[in-house]
């Protein structure tokens, strides 16, 4: 894994797995959508339009907290419209940086078109990271040792 990685590289490992549910659906089985996926966020489209993000963050937020009902309120209620997004081609430690300033956790990737072709976790991004650096540990330390190195 390298340490210098675009979000296409973690998605070809990863997979690029994409839950979304409708606008006129309920918070309900938004949730429940999320536990059965185990998710923390659901992309909120219309078609293939994104027009939203719906999160665990949202519905404690802006239902459980105003109490509201989860079975009768739908989630275009409550989305975070326009997303934060990124392309294919960002890096890894970058898409880091954003999630830390935008204080967000998930992050929906849309390629050139607007498609979108998939959505990353701050998880995502932190268990890339610490395999990268394990890796490159691992190769400093065969190095070292005497063994082959491999660039």
């Amino acid at each position: 894994m390298e340490t210098d990685a675009t979000i296409d590289m973690l998605l070809a490992h990863k997979g690029s797995n994409i839950w979304s549910i409708g606008p006129r659906a309920t918070v309900f089985e938004a949730i429940k959508m999320m536990a059965d996926k185990n998710v923390g966020a659901l992309l909120v489209s219309e078609g293939d339009k994104l027009i939203g993000i719906i999160s665990e963050r949202d519905y404690t937020r802006k239902v459980i907290l105003k109490g509201k009902s989860s079975r009768e309120t739908p989630v275009m209620d409550i989305i975070s419209a326009k997303p934060v997004v990124v392309s294919p081609g960002d890096k890894v430690v970058d898409c880091m940086r954003l999630m830390t300033q935008k204080r967000v956790r998930h992050l929906p990737v849309l390629d050139a078109n607007q498609k979108v072709v998939g959505v990353i976790s701050i998880g995502d991004l932190v268990n890339w990271t610490i395999s990268a650096q394990s890796a490159a540990i691992d190769q400093l330390q065969k190095y070292i040792s005497g063994g082959e190195y491999p660039g």
